[in-house]
């Protein structure tokens, strides 16, 4: 059993009289233990994606439709067979299904607040905001641990917030120092070490190395995979970077316009990509065995999302489109299938899938992907 499914989530802001769609129609999960990657553009929805499962949205932001369901939120033991039960909650309020799966989607303020920290907790993109510059360090820690561990001794919370800190390469007597006595690796350490507090199940981590210079942003990484393999906990990581997320992710998805274009295993979708806008990133992007190769972007700009078109979210920048394109967004269909000239709609979202409708052609379609004037074609065809 996955330890988080998202099914058919749909994100929306209000802003005045319209309204931004930021997150439309995604399904995907996330296995206990693994690190799933989300990349992409810029307002492609994936940090809206990430702060809706633990509701943390602006004011204006509300989950407009679909599921969260999550394993873990309830205690478990096991019975004199020693088969693992689960407690049951008989309330309608708390919505949870047969196997003991929470639908995190439909908790109260309240009850996700008892979630967050001690089952999912997030790792922020700017670490220089999330410490608070008033309160020391460790005592922030110390303040997430006794707000769901009430009944342990602060002594104790102390300690333990000193043996994170420790745990993430920090001298465990820089606890007693504020925000703006730490480096930036070190802030981002400590927020590693903060959303450790209550060893949750699932961590979110919303630009892990953003400002980082390359070294520091390495050791963080390895820390995330440190603690990882030590807690066996799942990671969550939300990333423009296409190379940080290669280095680490089991399983990548790939978002553009509020949708996801492509996902899979993380190998797969980037050396043997299956959708043109994925294709399109990997041109943009250097890498050390081809330094020498000239960079290809992707022309025009990505689609406003306060009233998108009803075709592929990727049509208007796409040198592949053809008019089926133009009429719906394109169900998620099975890559691997597609490789033999076959185009069906994936059956799980543990398979390698993509939202194109020539994915039957990938072929050619990745022959082509490669020629700088090929993309050109689109600034041509739009003057």
């Amino acid at each position: 059993m996955s330890l988080l499914e998202v099914n058919d989530l749909s994100v929306r802001y209000d802003a005045g009289d319209k309204q931004v769609h930021a997150v439309d129609g995604v399904s995907f999960s996330i296995e206990h233990g693994e690190t799933y990657g989300l990349v992409g553009e810029s307002g492609c929805g994936k940090t809206t994606l990430s702060k809706s499962l633990m509701h943390l949205l602006d004011s204006n932001g509300y989950i407009e439709r679909g599921e969260i369901w999550f394993d873990g939120t309830l205690p478990e033991w096991e019975d004199g067979n020693g088969n693992v039960r689960r407690e049951v909650i008989e309330d309608d309020r708390y919505p949870v299904r047969e196997d003991g799966m929470t639908d995190l989607a439909r908790l109260d303020n309240q009850q996700i607040r008892d979630i967050r920290w001690r089952n999912i907790a997030l790792i922020p993109q700017s670490a220089m905001n999330a410490l608070n510059p008033v309160y020391k360090v460790g005592d922030q820690i110390v303040e997430a641990i006794l707000r769901h561990e009430p009944d342990i001794p602060a002594e104790q919370a102390h300690e333990r917030a000193r043996d994170l800190i420790q745990r993430v390469g920090i001298d465990p007597e820089r606890a007693d120092d504020y925000a703006h006595q730490y480096s930036g690796g070190m802030k981002q350490r400590a927020v590693i070490a903060m959303a450790m507090a209550c060893n949750p199940d699932m961590l979110i981590a919303d630009e892990p190395t953003t400002a980082l210079d390359v070294i520091i942003q390495d050791r963080i990484l390895e820390e995330l995979e440190t603690l990882q393999d030590e807690f066996d906990v799942a990671i969550l990581v939300v990333s423009h970077d296409v190379s940080v997320m290669a280095e680490i992710c089991d399983q990548l998805a790939v978002m553009y316009g509020g949708k996801i274009m492509e996902s899979g295993p993380m190998e797969e979708v980037i050396t043997e990509s299956a959708n043109p806008y994925t294709l399109g990133l990997k041109n943009s992007f250097p890498t050390v065995e081809k330094a020498d190769q000239d960079l290809v972007s992707i022309p025009g700009s990505p689609p406003t999302l306060l009233d998108p078109a009803d075709g592929c979210r990727f049509a208007s920048r796409c040198p592949f489109v053809v008019d089926e394109c133009r009429s719906a967004h394109p169900p998620m269909y099975d890559a691997e299938r597609a490789e033999s000239g076959k185009r069906s709609e994936a059956s799980s979202p543990h398979v390698h899938r993509s939202a194109c409708y020539r994915v039957d052609e990938l072929e050619t379609i990745r022959t082509e992907a490669r020629k700088e004037e090929k993309w050109q074609q689109i600034t041509t065809q739009t003057h």
